[in-house]
């Protein structure tokens, strides 16, 4: 059964930087596309970055598009996402999902494996 956590969140100050983790198991990581979703305190779920099955393609919202990157490494069978430049506005629970649609630019994520999500507080 495949399983999906999320760590690395936590309070930063502005202009911080965290970087996440999603740890997967019971299934590799090879050919799979990630995302990252971000659903901020009274809104809704803001798919923000992602990574198709070759990581040779990502895609991000044009709210982080320069400050977060999306990464994996296949043999630790792990996503990541680099946060830097951190504002107030990026607080929100951060959740991982395999499985996801990206490519041509289009991130869709309503299917796929989610993890249980991670805090970010951007506050001083």
């Amino acid at each position: 059964q495949l399983q999906v956590v999320e760590s690395g969140g936590g309070l930063v100050q502005p202009g911080g930087s965290l970087r996440l983790s999603c740890a997967v198991s019971g299934r590799s990581l090879d050919n799979s596309a990630i995302g990252w979703i971000r659903q901020a305190p009274g809104k809704e779920r803001e798919g923000i970055a992602c990574m198709d099955k070759t990581g040779g393609s990502t895609n991000y919202a044009d709210s982080v598009q320069g400050r977060f990157t999306i990464s994996r490494d296949n043999a630790k069978n792990t996503a990541y996402l680099q946060m830097n430049s951190l504002k107030p506005e990026d607080t929100g629970t951060y959740y991982c999902v395999v499985d996801v649609f990206c490519r041509l630019g289009i991130f869709l994520f309503s299917s796929g494996s989610w993890g249980p999500g991670t805090h970010v507080t951007v506050s001083s």
